[in-house]
Order: structure tokens, then C-alpha cells, then sequence
């Protein structure tokens, strides 16, 4: 049964935490948050060049009694970046010697960025991650890449929970070993009140925010839910004491109707 400490196993053979903490709009309390995730089990932090969370994660890091190499940092350079010296800031404001995961945060506005892409070949190349992937990408955009360099993204962080996702994007990543991580898992708290959704977080004494991670669990995608309350970052990772049985795995995933929070999903 998945614990906190189980993985999934990219296709470079590397592993990730099954979840993690997302840090979007953490800027005023990033450090005492992310000391507190660590200290309670989380293993994955996500990040971004501007989040304006990165120098606070790694002041947590430093207080922390938790390895690097027990931790998995993802962060992302921007559209607009030249993404190898982008890695060299975004490291230096983590105080960190590498990342795990560094991916392009949202494709360009023409083509798929592939100079992106081979500037996030250099930087694994040369250490500065292990990993690389991409966010916000459609399956076209993938392929395009794929083609171009002849390297398929360990991940593509996507926004994605039972009302809004892709059938068609998670048979592709099966088929191509891309894991999904999911962002906004909880619908920015839009859906959070849907009844079918609380129906079944009654069943199992679940909060609906629980019933939301523990589906992406299920499904293999790795969830990565903002919280910068204390409460609901212990919430958000106390999803491993029960398992939804596969009727009620079938209602979620008929909530579908690719809803998004930002407006629409960047890949369908």
C-alpha cells in the first residue's frame, strides 16, 4: 500500500516522492512552511525562478536535519529565460549545488521551445539537475521536442483533478513513461464543495481536499497541493491510512469536465 515515503520511478530509472508541496503565492511564511513539511515527511518541494520562494526553501533546507539526497526539489525556468543561466540563479537562491527535476514552466507563445529544451539538456549535462521535463504542455508540443532532441520529458506538470483532466494525455504518458505531476489538485478549493465529491469523502472520514490527493495517488500522477497553513499541509499528506475502492475511483472519474481554475487546461 503507497506510504509517504513511496516513489515513482521515472523513465530515466531515477525516483520521486508520490507527492509533494507546491509553493506558489508561499512568500510570506516559505520558510517556517517548508521547515514544518519536511519535519512531518514531505520529500518533494516545488518551486519556480518566480515564485519568490526559492532563497526561503533553501533556508529551510539548511535548518532542517533532512539529506539532499532525501529531498527532491523541482523548479522551472521561464518562457522567456535563457534557461542554462536561469538554473545557475535559481541554484543559487536555493544554496543548493543541483536540483532534481527542472522543467519550462509553460511553452513559448510560438513553437515548443526547443532552444528551451537544449539549454535544460546543458544544464543536466553539467549537473545542475538530474532531471528534466516540461509544464503545461500538450501532447503535440511533447512530440515536437521529443523529435527535435531525440529526449522525452521525465515529467510534465499540468494542471489535474477528477473535474478536469485528459484520458487522452494520461494514455499518452502511459505509453510514453512521462509522469504527471499534478498542480492545483484541490481546484484552488473552486470545486471543493461538490456534492458528489463530499459524499464520498463522508464515506471514508475524509475532508474532500483528501479525497482529492488520494485520487491522484491512485491514479499515478503526483499531486503537488499548495498549503501554507499548518493545518492543511498536515492534512494534504495524511492520505495513506485508506484507499478508495474502484466504484467510487469510477464516480470521480466521471466528474471530468475539463474544468480548470486558471480559465481552461493549457493541454487540451
Amino acid at each position: 500500500m503507497l506510504n509517504k515515503n513511496s516513489t515513482l520511478t521515472l523513465h530515466t530509472g531515477r525516483t520521486m516522492p508520490v507527492m509533494g508541496l507546491g509553493t506558489w503565492q508561499l512568500t510570506q511564511d516559505t520558510t517556517e512552511t517548508v521547515a514544518y513539511a519536511m519535519d512531518i515527511g514531505y520529500r518533494l518541494i516545488d518551486t519556480s525562478s518566480d515564485y519568490g520562494t526559492q532563497p526561503g526553501i533553501g533556508v529551510a533546507f539548511k535548518s532542517s536535519t533532512v539529506k539532499r539526497n532525501e529531498l527532491f526539489i523541482v523548479t522551472k525556468v521561464e518562457e522567456t529565460d535563457d534557461t542554462y543561466h536561469r538554473a545557475l540563479s535559481s541554484l543559487e537562491e536555493l544554496d543548493m549545488d543541483y536540483v532534481d527535476l527542472l522543467l519550462i514552466h509553460r511553452p513559448p507563445l510560438v513553437g515548443a521551445g526547443e532552444d528551451l529544451w537544449e539549454g535544460l539538456i546543458k544544464a543536466r549535462s553539467e549537473g545542475l539537475t538530474r532531471d528534466i521535463g516540461v509544464s503545461n504542455y500538450s501532447i503535440d508540443l511533447i512530440e515536437t521536442l521529443i523529435a527535435k532532441s531525440g529526449e522525452t520529458p521525465a515529467v510534465n506538470q499540468i494542471e489535474w483533478s477528477p473535474f478536469g483532466y485528459s484520458q487522452e494525455m494520461y494514455d499518452y504518458y502511459e505509453d510514453n513513461q512521462i509522469i504527471i505531476q499534478a498542480y492545483s489538485p484541490l481546484t484552488r478549493t473552486n470545486r471543493i464543495d461538490d456534492v458528489t465529491l463530499n459524499q464520498i469523502a463522508q464515506k471514508y472520514s475524509k475532508s474532500p481536499a483528501q479525497i482529492l490527493i488520494r485520487w491522484n495517488l491512485q491514479r499515478g500522477t503526483c499531486p503537488i497541493p499548495k498549503a501554507n497553513q499548518k493545518n492543511h499541509v498536515e492534512e494534504n499528506i495524511n492520505v495513506f491510512d485508506f484507499e478508495i475502492n474502484n466504484e467510487d475511483m469510477g464516480t470521480l472519474n466521471n466528474l471530468n469536465e475539463h474544468y480548470s481554475a486558471l480559465g481552461s487546461l493549457a493541454y487540451v
